[in-house]
């Protein structure tokens, strides 16, 4: 996804294969990753190849607007956006019940020139936000790029901000279950996140903090999300 929270493990540089199976030789794997770095550091430019890639975030805006319904009540309920990234979905919510919240200055840079949003720089494992401030949050392909601990960590924050019974949303990449999606196996493969994990290891990472509601699988574009809708669990 988006350039989002730090602690990404870097692709090895031996040969990698695709889910497809598909070897790719170690010196083709360091200089795809370094194209990504390269282009990933460009905020206008990567936010054009993911909103290229996924047919304009079709499917996540669907999940958002279904799960949350951000429209429903406007003005009643505040909404966080962890790991924001460009402020991609920062239009899915009520102006002034928002804040985006990202590590990247440059992204947030971005997202304050076209999006009329609060956003705040700020580590999702030390949010600088008041207690119990926040109806329901999102959190998008941001996961993957954490180690356990920090995930872990991350979590305890968002229960902290979350108000009681609160809606957390989380959307985090998966391997394309169609194994003819090439180019969906291709982009799972350069993605720059080293954490990625299975449902049961998900489920794992969100107790005792959130209780899942729902889950399910949804494509957006080439790309392939574990979609879950969890609630807030009260001390």
């Amino acid at each position: 996804m988006e350039q989002k929270q730090a602690q990404q493990q870097k692709p090895s540089t031996a040969r990698r294969q695709t889910r497809a199976g598909h070897a790719i030789p170690g010196a083709w794997a360091t200089v795809l990753q370094q194209m990504l770095d390269r282009l990933s550091a460009q905020p206008y430019l990567w936010a054009l190849l993911r909103r290229i890639v996924e047919h304009g975030f079709r499917g996540e805006r669907q999940v958002i607007a279904r799960e949350l319904a951000p429209w429903r009540d406007p003005g009643r309920r505040m909404f966080l956006d962890l790991g924001c990234g460009t402020g991609e979905f920062a239009p899915c919510f009520p102006a002034g019940h928002y804040v985006g919240i990202d590590l990247s200055p440059a992204y947030l840079r971005f997202a304050q020139r076209s999006q009329l949003r609060q956003f705040v720089a700020a580590s999702g494992a030390a949010l600088v936000l008041a207690d119990r401030r926040f109806d329901a949050a999102l959190v998008l392909g941001v996961l993957h790029h954490l180690t356990d601990p920090v995930a872990r960590a991350t979590l305890v924050e968002l229960h902290r901000v979350l108000r009681p019974g609160a809606t957390l949303l989380v959307m985090e990449d998966i391997p394309p279950p169609d194994r003819w999606n090439i180019a969906g196996h291709a982009m799972h493969w350069l993605d720059r996140g080293g954490n990625i994990r299975d449902d049961v290891a998900y489920r794992t990472l969100f107790h005792p903090e959130f209780t899942v509601i729902r889950a399910y699988t949804m494509r957006s574009g080439i790309c392939d999300y574990g979609v879950y809708v969890l609630r807030r669990n009260d001390e």
